[in-house]
């Protein structure tokens, strides 16, 4: 087990997520490699919206880098919904693809809960249909897509503090279905001691003081200030933001990065943490997914 030193404000911990995505990618080349075995993974956007078309883009150069089959539909913004769901019953058919990825947000006259749940879970990288998420808060990881931003910032914490998290107080600020609530499933199958805070929640801050590990997904830029973090905490930032500073555009989390280096051990930045995980773990799981369902083939 990997035991952190001591707290020193004099030397915080920035998390490197760009060289650890690497090495999970590193990883899954090396296992398609072994298995002989090529993963399909297809990725649909739906729309022009430029950040989602970036990340479809990064998302199919790394499948290909990987060694997978990838195939990339782009959609119009008018698309109807029935079309999009034909487009998935054919792909969750197709032999060739084991994983299936639809980039949200969705234009408003789409369903993105019927879309998703359209998914057949086998092929459900993103693990958000519903028998994934059972599987994952029930403690069946092994039968689970996990998503894959949560799943990447458990990779960094264990990265941190080593594989024993028991008895750790992991605070989560947001309660989304994409990383707050997975995220504290994973925490829990951990032994954590698991808190979320929300919109709702009494004094968020002086509960943040409290963690461990405090993990911030609210999406809203620089909330987590020197004053929620305890010293010598590990801050994982998922959140991506972007804002005008100085007449120009950049991006922020949802920590104020510079505030949080006097406060803790750990601290992921943005861009360069969390961000590059989530895809990382979106080829591990298609991996899993593809692997997964060439055994189950095998037994038919």
């Amino acid at each position: 087990m990997k035991i952190a030193p001591s707290f020193s404000a004099d030397s915080p911990l920035v998390v490197d997520g760009k060289a650890a995505a690497q090495k999970v990618l590193s990883e899954v080349r090396q296992r398609v490699e072994l298995e002989g075995f090529r993963p399909g993974l297809a990725v649909i956007l739906v729309g022009s919206d430029p950040a989602s078309a970036v990340y479809v883009r990064n998302k199919s150069v790394q499948a290909e880098a990987c060694g997978f089959l990838s195939r990339q539909y782009d959609l119009s913004e008018e698309t109807p919904e029935e079309h999009l769901l034909s487009l998935i019953t054919k792909l969750n058919g197709d032999p060739e693809i084991h994983g299936i990825l639809v980039q949200l947000p969705l234009p408003r006259h789409i369903d993105a809960s019927k879309v998703i749940q359209a998914i057949h879970p086998l092929k459900d990288v993103d693990g958000f249909h519903y028998m994934n998420v059972g599987h994952l808060a029930t403690g069946s990881v092994s039968d689970a897509l996990i998503p894959c931003t949560p799943s990447g910032a458990l990779v960094l914490i264990h990265q941190v503090l080593g594989n024993n998290l028991s008895g750790k107080h992991a605070v989560i600020v947001g309660r989304s279905n994409i990383v707050g609530k997975p995220m504290a499933s994973l925490l829990l199958q951990q032994n954590c001691t698991v808190t979320i805070v929300h919109s709702h929640t009494p004094d968020p801050a002086a509960i943040a003081r409290q963690a461990d590990i405090l993990i911030a997904a609210v999406g809203v830029p620089k909330l987590i200030t020197a004053d929620w973090i305890k010293p010598g905490a590990v801050v994982i930032d998922v959140g991506i933001n972007r804002i005008d500073s100085d007449g120009k555009s950049r991006l922020v989390g949802d920590v104020d990065y510079e505030a949080a280096l006097t406060r803790a051990f750990a601290v992921t930045p943005v861009p360069g943490g969390v961000g590059p995980m989530t895809i990382a773990l979106l080829m591990r799981n298609t991996l899993d997914a593809g692997l997964r369902i060439r055994r189950k083939n095998a037994k038919c």
